[in-house]
């Protein structure tokens, strides 16, 4: 039973699109974090000097 199910799951493409678009959201969402960790000081930065200048 199990043997047949994951022979079934081996071969369907559906699986392997949805772990692809997985795999592309995961790349975006650390590629996001980095940038925020990496300009998240600056736009501080800016943004603190526009609530002063106001």
């Amino acid at each position: 039973m199990v043997k047949q199910t994951l022979k079934r799951l081996a071969k369907e493409e559906k699986g392997q699109g949805f772990s692809e678009y997985g795999l592309i959201l995961g790349l975006i969402a650390v590629v996001g974090i980095a940038a925020l960790l990496v300009l998240g000081p600056k736009i501080a930065a800016k943004f603190s000097q526009v609530a002063a200048n106001l």
